[in-house]
């Protein structure tokens, strides 16, 4: 019985207390952390994930197809304007120059005899004497003809003569007979004079053509040595190009700058356009962020940026906007949604830059974070961004911003117009006052004039 007696004694006073303790509830209200509108700076800015790059590097490639020389350059290392990167081996090249300078002093030494026509000129002269000597030698052909058909017409006429007088015998025997002997020498004579005239004017008709000949030959030559100045400016080209290559094949640094890739080491042949080494200026780094197209539209060229993340450290780095691109694209994000972005490039501040640099070993390809600042106010009333939520849809018409604001000791759900907004902070426009107190992230079972007790940050 006494057992009894002391577990209803016991019942009867944790219903005392609970009883108590709702009504203490009820008179001070649930705890909810608040905080005050305020008068302070506010700005709106995008924030976004970005990655450091150089906006040109100099690509160092093959000139030709060659055997290119062990590259002791490695990434990271420093090289000067004009400072030798690399180099395809020398023997290969200079073989190369000898050969071409050969043939061009070959061909120079072809035009140059070509040219002497001496000989030639000499040899005319003569075949013109002799043409000359020719026509002498056929007019006194030609003479000799007349000669010997003069001496023949005789011959034969005396014949007839001696005939007429042998038949009346005034003449004898013998001298009829020593006078056809007479003519048959002058036809004889004559018949060969008339051969050596025509050997002579056909001999002579060779002979003509005998300056001609040597008159075409110089011509000839004339044009040979076009051909040969052909070949030589050719041979030249040829020279120029293996001495350019030669040039070529000393590779220099365009800039100061610092090795960011080497793509070749070791001694080996290359077909031209092989990646070499790629040289950049890490004080012309800067940034590369993919914004929503939505976010982009209230930056501009200009705006001051806080660059910012494990990269960069502290204190946090400067910059500004340089360029935004005027074409968007579609982004996968990794949530596997389709995203429309924008590039946006961000320069540093140069001293940053540099502190960066230096202190941090910052280079191309690291990532960060950019907050673009897009507008901003020295003085407004603030409240924390996680005060406000939108309010209920009614008839499909969206009630806008609204908070919980405590009066007397209750919360009250109360209309806002909001002006800037960040992910921190809200510009209340209307709808509060400096000094009133507002839920901080209100709990989804906190109800329009429910008794609250606020706990206000950096208050007691």
């Amino acid at each position: 019985m006494k057992r009894k007696h002391w577990l209803i004694i016991g019942g009867a006073a944790v219903g005392v207390v609970l009883i108590w303790l709702v009504a203490s509830s009820n008179r001070s209200g649930i705890p909810v952390e608040a905080a005050r509108a305020t008068q302070r700076p506010i700005r709106e800015f995008v924030d976004e994930r970005g990655k450091t790059r150089l906006p040109q590097t100099c690509l160092i490639t093959m000139p030709y197809n060659g055997r290119i020389e062990a590259i002791t350059l490695r990434e990271g290392m420093t090289v000067k304007k004009g400072q030798t990167v690399a180099q395809i081996v020398r023997l290969d090249r200079q073989l190369d120059v000898k050969e071409a300078t050969a043939v061009v002093e070959r061909l120079k030494a072809a035009i140059e005899k070509n040219a002497y026509n001496e000989v030639e000129k000499t040899a005319l002269k003569q075949t013109e004497q002799f043409v000359r000597s020719m026509q002498a030698t056929v007019e006194a052909a030609a003479a000799r003809r007349e000669s010997g058909k003069a001496n023949y017409d005789y011959a034969e006429k005396n014949l007839g003569r001696i005939q007429r007088l042998f038949e009346t015998k005034a003449q004898s025997r013998d001298q009829l007979d020593l006078t056809i002997l007479a003519k048959v020498e002058a036809q004889v004579d004559y018949q060969q004079d008339k051969l050596v005239y025509a050997a002579m004017q056909s001999l002579a008709a060779a002979t003509n053509l005998m300056p001609t000949m040597v008159e075409q030959y110089i011509f000839q030559k004339g044009l040979s040595g076009a051909v040969l100045e052909k070949e030589e400016a050719e041979a030249a080209a040829r020279l120029r190009q293996v001495e350019e290559d030669e040039q070529r094949g000393t590779m220099t640094s365009p800039v100061d700058g610092v090795v960011l890739n080497r793509h070749a080491s070791n001694e080996r042949f290359l077909s031209a356009g092989t990646k070499l080494l790629e040289i950049g200026r890490l004080e012309d780094l800067e940034i590369e962020a993919d914004i929503l197209s939505l976010d982009v539209v209230s930056a501009k060229k200009g705006d001051p940026v806080e660059i910012y993340g494990p990269a960069i450290g502290l204190p946090r780095a400067r910059g500004k906007v340089s360029r935004i691109y005027p074409a968007g694209f579609t982004k996968v994000s990794s949530l596997g949604v389709e995203q429309q972005r924008v590039k946006v490039v961000v320069q540093f501040e140069p001293e940053d830059l540099k502190r960066l640099i230096e202190k941090r070993g910052l280079g191309v390809g690291y990532r960060v974070r950019v907050r673009i600042t897009t507008a901003r106010k020295s003085k407004t009333l603030v409240i924390p961004r996680s005060a406000i939520f939108r309010g209920a849809i009614f008839r499909g018409a969206d009630a806008g911003w609204q908070a919980y604001v405590i009066h007397n000791g209750r919360a009250r759900i109360t209309p806002l117009r909001i002006g800037m907004i960040n992910d921190e902070q809200a510009e209340v426009a209307d709808g509060l006052s400096a000094g009133d107190l507002v839920v901080r992230a209100p709990e989804s079972n906190l109800a329009d004039g429910r008794r609250v007790t606020a706990v206000v940050e950096n208050e007691k």
